[in-house]
C-alpha cells in the first residue's frame, strides 16, 4: 500500500533537519499564515458557521454509515450514464486501471488533474513504468514535478518554494518537458503563471486521456465534482476523448441537496474563497460533449480499515481542504516532506496510520507530530477531532510494543512510575529525593529531552513534608 515516500527518515529526524533550513520556515510562515488571514475573514462572514460544520459532519457520518450501500447506487447511477466502474482494493489494482485504459487507446501520456488520491496510489511512477508519462497541470504540482521535488501541502504542494525558485525551475527544466520558459521571464507571479499557461497549452490540445479525482461524487445521480482555482480542471475534464476519474470510496455523499452545505464550506476553508471559480460536475458520457469514454476507479486502499475503527473513523470525513495544515504550529515550522507522506500536517498524521496501520517506524512516528493544541479541530469544516485521533492512534502505537523483548525507555519509565505511586512510603521517598534526581537528570539524563522543553524545578518541600511539619498534620 503506497502512503509515505520511501526512503524518508523518520518524523523526529527530518524535523530536525526541516527546523535547520532558515528559508524553507520562511516560505512557509508567509504562505500559511496569508492563507489563514484570508480563510478567517471569508469564515467570520458566514453567521452559521458552526451549523454548516455539524451538518457537513452529519452527511459523512451517514455516508459511512451506510456506506456499501451508498457506493452501490454510485456504480448503478455512474453505469446508467455510460460510464464503466472499476472496484480497486489497493493502490496497485487502481493503477493497473489506469494504465490499461492508457494503453487500450495506445497513448505515451496522460494530462492530470490536481488529486490527492493518485499521489496515495503512486499513479504517476505506475504509469512511468509502463511507459507511460502523466503530466501535471495544477500549476503548483506543475512546480514540483519539474523540479523533480515532492509536494508538501495538500492544497499548495509547493507552499515550500519562493517566487525566484519557481523562476529557476521554469528556466533550466520546462524546456525537456515540453515548452520551454521564455528567455526574459521574470518572478512576478502573472509572468510565471502565463509561462505554465503557455507550456500546458499544448498538452491539454494534444492529450487524448486525461486522469482526475473527485471532491465529492453524488450516489444519486452518479455525479463526480472537481472544485479548483486555475481552470486547468476544466480544461482535463473536457478536451480528452477518454477521461478515468480515480476517486477514494469515503467521497461519496448520498443526494445533490447535500453537496451544498461542502460547497459552502471547502472553498472558505482551503482558499480563503467564498466560491471556487472553477466548479467542474459530470456524469458519464454526453454524446457529442466532452470525453465520450469516462472510467471511474473505485479505490479503497486502506479505507475500510479506518472505517472499521470507531474513533479513528471520523477522519474519513475529510474533505481535504488543508486547513489544519495552515494552523497547526509543528507544520508552519517543519513543512510536509518532514512527515515523509504523501498527506502531510495534523490530518496526514492520523490518516496515514488509519490507511497503512502501525508497525511501521515512519508510520509511527506521525501520531506524535503534533503538540495536541487543538487548532485543527476548531477549523476543520468537518469537525474531525484530530487531538483525540492522536491519542488513539498513540495508544495502538504503545501497545504494539508491550510484548517487546527489549522495553523501550518511555515503558520503562512508567513502569517506574506505577511502582513508585503503588506505595505511600515509595512516594514518600522518591519525593526526597526528586531534589537532587531532577537537577542530575536535567544536566546528564534528560539532557535531550531539556534542551527543548523547561524541567521545572521541584518545591523546597513536598505536600507530605508540609503537611506532617504543619498543625494540619498534628490534627491527623
Amino acid at each position: 500500500m503506497t502512503g509515505t515516500f520511501v526512503g524518508m527518515p523518520a518524523f523526529p529526524e527530518a524535523a530536525r533537519a526541516a527546523l535547520a533550513d532558515s528559508q524553507l520556515r520562511h516560505n512557509l510562515a508567509h504562505a500559511t499564515s496569508t492563507i489563514r488571514a484570508k480563510r478567517a475573514r471569508v469564515v467570520g462572514e458566514v453567521d452559521n458557521w458552526e451549523e454548516l460544520r455539524v451538518a457537513a459532519a452529519a452527511v459523512k457520518d451517514g455516508v459511512l454509515g451506510d456506506l456499501e450501500r451508498t457506493l452501490v447506487q454510485l456504480e448503478e447511477s455512474l453505469t446508467a450514464n455510460g460510464a464503466v466502474v472499476h472496484w480497486a482494493r489497493d493502490a496497485a489494482e487502481a493503477c493497473a486501471v489506469v494504465a490499461e485504459v492508457a494503453k487500450a487507446h495506445g497513448v505515451e501520456e496522460v494530462v492530470k488533474v490536481k488529486s490527492m488520491a493518485t499521489q496515495e496510489i503512486g499513479l504517476n511512477e505506475a504509469l512511468a513504468a509502463e511507459g507511460i508519462a502523466a503530466w501535471e497541470t495544477d500549476l503548483a504540482e506543475l512546480i514540483v514535478q519539474l523540479g523533480d521535488d515532492l509536494p508538501s501541502h495538500i492544497l499548495v504542494p509547493a507552499i515550500h518554494r519562493n517566487r525566484a525558485e519557481i523562476r529557476e525551475i521554469f528556466l533550466t527544466r520546462m524546456a525537456a518537458a515540453g515548452r520551454p520558459a521564455p528567455d526574459d521571464l521574470t518572478d512576478e507571479p502573472a509572468v510565471l503563471a502565463a509561462a505554465a499557461r503557455a507550456h500546458l497549452r499544448e498538452k491539454f490540445l494534444r492529450a487524448k486521456v486525461g486522469v482526475s479525482g473527485a471532491n465529492f461524487a453524488v450516489a444519486d445521480s452518479g455525479t463526480l465534482v472537481v472544485v479548483e482555482s486555475e481552470g486547468n480542471g476544466r480544461m482535463c475534464l473536457t478536451l480528452p476523448e477518454v477521461l478515468v476519474s480515480v476517486v477514494g470510496i469515503e467521497k461519496v455523499l448520498p443526494t445533490w441537496e447535500s453537496l451544498d452545505v461542502f460547497l459552502r464550506l471547502l472553498p472558505r476553508s482551503s482558499t480563503g474563497e467564498r466560491m471556487n471559480p472553477y466548479t467542474s460536475t459530470w456524469s458519464g458520457v454526453t454524446p457529442g460533449d466532452g470525453p465520450q469514454e469516462v472510467h471511474v476507479v473505485l479505490v479503497d486502499n486502506g479505507r475500510t480499515n479506518a472505517l472499521a475503527d470507531e474513533v479513528g473513523r471520523q477522519a474519513l470525513r475529510c474533505i481535504r481542504c488543508s486547513a489544519c495544515l495552515n494552523v497547526c504550529p509543528v507544520y508552519e515550522r517543519v513543512g510536509g516532506h518532514a512527515y515523509g507522506s504523501v498527506y502531510p500536517g495534523p490530518i496526514g498524521a492520523i490518516l496515514t496510520p488509519l490507511l497503512r496501520g502501525t508497525g511501521d517506524p515512519q508510520t509511527d512516528a506521525l501520531p506524535y507530530a503534533s503538540s495536541l493544541c487543538g487548532a485543527c479541530f476548531e477549523v476543520c469544516p468537518v469537525r474531525i477531532d484530530i487531538p483525540e485521533v492522536l491519542v488513539h492512534l498513540r495508544s495502538q502505537v504503545v501497545d504494539a510494543h508491550r510484548a517487546d523483548t527489549v522495553p523501550r525507555p518511555e515503558s520503562l519509565a512508567m513502569r517506574a512510575a506505577s511502582w513508585t505511586f503503588a506505595r505511600a512510603g515509595r512516594l514518600a521517598r522518591a519525593e526526597r529525593l526528586a531534589g537532587v534526581g531532577t537537577r542530575l537528570a536535567g544536566r546528564v539524563g534528560l539532557r535531550p529531552w531539556t534542551s527543548a522543553r523547561d524541567l521545572p524545578d521541584p518545591p523546597a518541600e513536598s505536600f507530605r513534608a508540609w503537611w506532617q511539619r504543619t498543625d494540619g498534620g498534628r490534627r491527623g
